[in-house]
């Protein structure tokens, strides 16, 4: 199996805070670096799950300034973009006008998911909305994501990408009955095939974990921990698949992916065993033998290593609430 598509499967990506931003000039909307932890119902803290925000211009013509990116990015209609989490970014119709609001502020404005902001003159039209996974991220997912990807409407490779957003755009746009549950599950396809739009655009952009998979060595090794990953894996093992020594396979993989190759196993292991933990009618022992672990206490005691929490205490503070939208 290879590393992305297992990634996928293991991982739900969940779409939320979907809402439709009819705009007229002058208008400026800003996203704001947020990192601040949430408090679950029973006053546990846990760190944030948002993933990433989206946003398209499905009408009209904007401009985008991201952190760290000196010029402003003109985008029209057809263009969209994935935000990591924790980048500032601001939307407006001209770079000189100063934006007055968050996107937090316009969407508690909203009518429905409709919300409409400016100063009455050239529209524009942006369907936004965030992106998070259905439990804890640990870091083979955080590593997934550039800081940011822009998909230009007359890029090649996007015209599923499209069809998508027009999908997204109209669900939003007529609200029929079941209007939501569609746009949701539209919007995680679009995650899926802007990340497969980007990764198509050249190595060169990728970088992290996605340079990672596409390195014919570390991507032999990857796609190893990922079609087996109760197999019991040494640095040997893996350095063996990847035809490497040992010594240069651990400084590369450690240089790509941050991580040491024996971490990456572990934690991926409890990310599979978090998916396995949710089912519920699976015994522990079960769980811990799916993901490489002989017994129950060694497979819990590195589970609390890795997630924070025992097996049990980690059902019970409710992993899957869902943050603020974009």
């Amino acid at each position: 199996m290879d590393p992305i598509t297992d990634i996928f499967r293991t991982l739900h990506v969940t779409a939320f805070g979907l809402h439709r931003l009819e705009a007229t000039a002058p208008w400026g909307v800003k996203q704001e670096n947020q990192t601040e932890e949430k408090i679950t119902p029973s006053g546990n803290k846990m760190p944030p799950t948002d993933l990433a925000h989206f946003a398209m211009v499905s009408r009209g013509n904007c401009w985008l300034s991201v952190e760290g990116i000196a010029e402003p990015i003109p985008l029209t209609g057809g263009d969209c973009f994935l935000l990591a989490k924790g980048t500032s970014i601001v939307l407006r119709d001209s770079p000189r006008t100063h934006p007055r609001w968050s996107f937090r502020e316009i969407g508690a404005t909203a009518n429905g998911n409709v919300a409409l902001y400016g100063g009455g003159g050239a529209p524009t039209t942006i369907v936004c909305g965030s992106l998070s996974f259905d439990r804890a991220s640990l870091k083979p997912v955080t590593q997934l994501l550039p800081r940011f990807i822009l998909m230009k409407a007359d890029q090649a490779r996007t015209l599923a990408l499209h069809s998508t957003v027009q999908a997204l755009a109209s669900e939003m746009a007529e609200q029929a009955p079941g209007s939501e549950v569609v746009a949701t599950r539209l919007a995680e396809v679009l995650f899926i095939q802007v990340l497969r739009a980007h990764i198509a655009s050249g190595p060169e952009r990728n970088k992290g974990w996605l340079r990672a998979v596409f390195d014919p060595q570390m991507g032999t090794a990857l796609s190893a921990i990922h079609d087996s990953v109760k197999t019991p894996w040494t640095v040997e093992s893996l350095a063996a698949a990847a035809t490497m020594s040992r010594s240069a396979f651990a400084v590369r993989f450690k240089e790509l992916l941050g991580q040491t190759p024996l971490e990456y196993v572990t934690e991926w292991r409890m990310q599979k065993a978090m998916q396995l933990i949710q089912e519920r009618d699976k015994k522990l022992i079960d769980v811990a033998r799916s993901v490489g672990y002989e017994s129950d206490a060694a497979f819990s005691k590195a589970f609390k290593r890795v997630v924070g929490a025992s097996p049990g205490e980690y059902l019970k503070r409710g992993f899957g609430d869902q943050g603020n939208a974009f």
